[in-house]
């Protein structure tokens, strides 16, 4: 008879501490759900600090990051931009203007020769800066050097007489064999039936204008030129 009487104590007793165990059970497991979702204890959503800047990449201090900085790719500049370049390179001398280095400048329409050029390639640079507003006239420049007009291969015959290496006017045609085959250090003739056109120490000297397409006169220019079906020939040592 104890016994069954203390056995029927202690099942009275679990069934009235069940209930609560039961609860602080759920409680605690309540307060573990809010603290991973963000509440506080009273139930509350826990605010977080933030801010309106975007956040700043986190670099580990042993990582070491490079950077890549593209090098400048040389371009054709306007005479303004080549000016701001070369200040204090330049000898502004009204008739023989000069800069130095080996390649020729243009300023205002006028050609600066290089000062490390021959002297008759100086020569040539000076002598077109005088015909460089002369209109286009078909012919002109074959029947005399110095003409009112200028047409391609009177403009070219032009510079090479004062370059020391022409002494008669040529058509486009005769200077297909003209001087060395190939381009030359100094100057260069392109040359096909119908046009002709050269570069000196870097400037072309064209009758053509490209973004018209139309016949000007004897011109510098700093952009270069299609040589597609042209002949490359040069004087003999420039």
């Amino acid at each position: 008879m104890p016994c069954r009487f203390k056995l029927f104590n202690l099942i009275v007793l679990t069934a009235l501490l069940a209930p609560q165990s039961f609860a602080q059970s759920k409680r605690r497991h309540a307060v573990d759900q809010q603290a991973r979702v963000g509440f506080t204890p009273d139930g509350r959503v826990a605010l977080q600090p933030f801010s309106m800047d975007k956040p700043l990449p986190q670099v580990e201090s042993n990582v070491q990051v490079a950077y890549y900085v593209p090098r400048a790719i040389p371009r054709a500049q306007s005479g303004a931009e080549e000016e701001s370049d070369i200040i204090g390179a330049i000898e502004p001398d009204r008739n023989h203007p000069t800069v130095a280095g080996n390649r020729a400048i243009l300023r205002g329409g006028v050609a600066y020769a290089p000062a490390n050029a021959p002297a008759n390639v100086k020569s040539a640079i000076w002598a077109v800066n005088t015909i460089r507003s002369k209109p286009y006239h078909w012919g002109g420049g074959h029947g005399s050097f110095n003409d009112s007009g200028y047409d391609c291969s009177g403009t070219v015959s032009f510079a090479l007489y004062h370059a020391g290496v022409l002494n008669q006017p040529l058509p486009s045609s005769d200077f297909l064999g003209f001087g060395q085959r190939g381009r030359g250090r100094w100057i260069t003739i392109y040359s096909r039936h119908g046009h002709t056109f050269a570069t000196i120490a870097g400037l072309r000297l064209d009758t053509t204008d490209l973004r018209t397409g139309n016949d000007v006169g004897p011109r510098w220019h700093i952009d270069g030129r299609d040589a597609g079906g042209f002949q490359a020939r040069h004087p003999v040592g420039l």
